[in-house]
């Protein structure tokens, strides 16, 4: 999932947004469960959601599809979207935000339905089917997964808040947890330090923290434990000043500048510089 932060926050998003602000101070190092692995610090990243490709050199992390194997010789990362539904998957309508037309739709990808977080009863029948792919994750040999779309909330006319998204994402990673899997928080670094504070998130995923001057917001919580892919048809000026501004952070995330499709290697559009 491909996601830009919209240029204006709803009410609701900007009083999470004071909230992190006022609280949000150096990363603190939070003890992991057992059995549970970060990424290594000194490896370089690819970004695969859009199909496999050979390990490039020197990359010893990779984030792939929960539909396929993970990276051999590499920290795997799966990705799974958590908080709406897969392009084409079905869900019972009353695990679906409603609108007044039927269940709401993400505009910007409108074959996916946002799931209703909104009571505890819906977020754990949610997270009892979305349980199913973590275990996928972790038997495939994954060592984390990738929440995306915990921002849904700004996208639920109103239907849903920070607050459910973080009860939601608290149940997904408890069992992430227990099946031996780190956990990313994916984008939303308005946030602050909830989602590590209240949901129990060991790293971030930002997708053009660069382009968007939001990666400190994330390291300021997840210290250098913040992995950053920016696309290389959107970026301030050019891969090497991204690559450079990223380089000059203190903690730096470990980026990589893709091409927007995340097409395998070798296909038309290809493109990979990692920072």
């Amino acid at each position: 999932m491909r996601r830009r932060p919209t240029a204006l926050l709803t009410a609701a998003a900007v009083a999470v947004a004071l909230a992190g602000c006022s609280s949000a101070g150096t990363a603190a190092d939070v003890a992991l469960p057992a059995g549970v692995a970060l990424p290594p610090v000194d490896a370089a990243l690819d970004y695969q959601l859009g199909g496999s490709s050979p390990v490039p050199e020197g990359a010893g992390i990779v984030v792939r599809d929960s539909s396929d194997e993970p990276a051999a010789g590499a920290y795997g990362i799966c990705y799974v979207n958590a908080f709406q539904t897969q392009p084409g998957a079905t869900r019972p309508d009353d695990l679906l935000v409603q609108g007044d037309d039927g269940p709401l739709v993400d505009p910007g990808w409108p074959d996916e339905h946002l799931l209703d977080a909104s009571t505890p009863a819906k977020r754990a029948a949610v997270a009892a089917r979305q349980a199913t792919t973590i275990d996928r994750c972790a038997d495939a040999g994954y060592r984390a997964v990738e929440l995306d779309n915990l921002d849904s909330w700004t996208r639920s006319a109103g239907a849903l808040d920070a607050d459910d998204a973080l009860a939601l994402a608290a149940l997904l990673v408890d069992h992430a947890h227990d099946r031996g899997l780190a956990v990313a928080q994916k984008n939303a670094a308005d946030l602050g330090t909830r989602g590590r504070d209240e949901a129990g998130f060991d790293l971030a995923i930002a997708e053009e923290c660069d382009r968007w001057d939001e990666c400190t917001a994330l390291t300021d919580v997840y210290g250098p434990h913040v992995l950053d892919v920016e696309y290389v048809d959107d970026l301030r000026d050019t891969t090497e000043g991204a690559c450079a501004r990223i380089q000059s952070l203190d903690p730096a995330p470990r980026g990589v500048v893709r091409d927007r499709g995340l097409v395998p290697a070798g296909e038309d559009g290809y493109a990979r510089a990692a920072c």
